[in-house]
Formats: C-alpha cells, sequence, structure tokens
C-alpha cells in the first residue's frame, strides 16, 4: 500500500508502544497452521481467578479469509474478509452467535492518495460510521464521523493528522466530539526500529484534565526485548519479552501504582506457542 492507510492508522504507532503486550493476567496461546491455508488457534486466559477458553480457525483462500472462534460462554464469532471484491477494495463481515445485533459490514477502498472506510451495523437503526483520509505514507490528515440513524445525530466525529518519517512517527487527534486532544510521538533509535522512546499528552477540555505519559522499547537481543511506561498519575508498567523459538514468545510483565505503594504490584505471564 503506498498510500495514507486508513484513519485509524493514525497514531498506532504510539498506542502499540504503550499499550500492545502489557497484560495482567496469565494467558496460554498455542497455534497451529497448515500449508493448505487452515490455521486453529487455542486460547486460555486467568484474569482475576476467572478463567475462559476458546478455540479459533483461521481458513485462507485466494483473497478470502474466514476466521472462526468459540468461547466457553458459547459464543461463536465468525470474521469473513475478501480483499480485492473490486480494484483496491477490501470488505469485512463480522458476525456473532447468539448476539444477532452484533453484524456489521465494513467497506474499505485504498488509493495512492486516499482511503475510505464505511461500517455499518446490519440491524434496524444502525450507526454508519464513515471515515477518509488523504494524503501520503509520510503524511495524511483524515476524519472520522458516526451517524445514529436512531436518533438522526451524530454520534461521534473526529479529525486527525498523522506524519510518518523513518526515524519518527508523530500525530495529533481531536477525539470525543473535539473534545480531547491526543497528540503523541515515537522517535526510533535505530533503523529496525526496535528501540524506540514515545510520548503521549491527552488534553480533556470539558475536565479540564491532562495524562501525560512517557514509555519506550529496547532491544537486548535479536531474541529479547524490554518495554516500560509512565503516567503523570504515578502508574508505572514493564514487560520482558522473549522470543524462546521463531514465532513462539514469553511475555512477563508487571504494574503498580508509585502513588499507593501500599497496593501490591500486578503481574502477567502471557505465552504463545507456534509450533
Amino acid at each position: 500500500m503506498k498510500g495514507p492507510g486508513l484513519f485509524s492508522d493514525i497514531g498506532k504507532k504510539a498506542k502499540d508502544l504503550l499499550n500492545r503486550d502489557y497484560t495482567c493476567d496469565q494467558k496460554l496461546t498455542i497455534s497451529t497452521f497448515s500449508g493448505s491455508g487452515l490455521g486453529l488457534t487455542s486460547a486460555a486466559v486467568n484474569k482475576g481467578g476467572h478463567y475462559t477458553f476458546d478455540v479459533s480457525s483461521q481458513y485462507k483462500h485466494k483473497n478470502t479469509l474466514i476466521d472462526v472462534k468459540v468461547d466457553t460462554d458459547s459464543n461463536i464469532s465468525t470474521t469473513v474478509t475478501i480483499s480485492d471484491v473490486l480494484p483496491y477494495t477490501k470488505a469485512i463481515a463480522t458476525f456473532k452467535i447468539p448476539d444477532y445485533h452484533s453484524r456489521k459490514l465494513e467497506l474499505q477502498y485504498f488509493h495512492d492518495h486516499a482511503s475510505i472506510a464505511s461500517v455499518v451495523g446490519l440491524k434496524q437503526s444502525p450507526v454508519v460510521e464513515l471515515s477518509a483520509t488523504l494524503g501520503t505514507r509520510a503524511a495524511a490528515f483524515g476524519i472520522e464521523a458516526g451517524f445514529d440513524t436512531a436518533s438522526g445525530n451524530l454520534a461521534k466525529y473526529t479529525l486527525g493528522a498523522g506524519f510518518t518519517k523513518p526515524e519518527y512517527n508523530a500525530s495529533i487527534i481531536l477525539e470525543d466530539k473535539l473534545d480531547t486532544l491526543r497528540a503523541s510521538y515515537v522517535h526510533h533509535l535505530d533503523a529496525a526500529q526496535k528501540t524506540s522512546v514515545v510520548a503521549e499528552i491527552v488534553r480533556q477540555f470539558s475536565a479540564n484534565k491532562n495524562i501525560v505519559t512517557v514509555g519506550g522499547q529496547y532491544s537486548i537481543d535479536p531474541q529479547t526485548s524490554v518495554k516500560a511506561r509512565l503516567n503523570n498519575s504515578g502508574k508505572f508498567a514493564a514487560l520482558l519479552q522473549h522470543e524462546l523459538k521463531p514465532k513462539s514468545v514469553l511475555t512477563l510483565s508487571s504494574d503498580f501504582d508509585a502513588k499507593a505503594l501500599e497496593k501490591a504490584p500486578k503481574f502477567g505471564l502471557a505465552l504463545a506457542l507456534k509450533p
């Protein structure tokens, strides 16, 4: 893709660096894939003493990907993704049984200087979401809006701009109906982008509230990396991630509140195995 990407890609580098892989749960994931395009993934999670299990199957054939997941709450979630239904397009259909109101259809269109995405719930009086982005991979400007067909009102509207260079990613987003300003900056310290620092400022105008978060990741060796983050409320989190073998990863993480040291730190462990 040569174009600016989707609106959801604006600020994604900072969001992933500050949030992805941090966990206070215990999770085991085992994935297997066959040469025919069929994949199976089993996951078990212990969240505060509550155990959940799910099994998902992925099947890819030409330009179609089908993902079906079944969990211990008897939910069956299905996602069907078809690429290039028309040139430069992607269609994604999702639905969950027994929650029939969760059915959604998303259409995406990509161009060298623009992208458009639309999501509509397949139910009576749905919320229709539409986003558009103009620009290039280096600089993108976009807007996102949601229209509630039941009330006839705008459910949300967001503006954003993102800037990307090999050495940095910067973004500024006005969200929550322009009530919240979110600005982020990621600076990469090596060409492989394995070692980076990040800063994010979130300003909520109506509440006169600011949240400042800084963090980073450091590659110790090709198989091991560490990440950490700290915000102005004193909440600190860190993780260590080690690749046991190709595509099999062990993650150890912890977080604690520096302003409430009487509370015990929380610890998490995640093991993802791909034989």
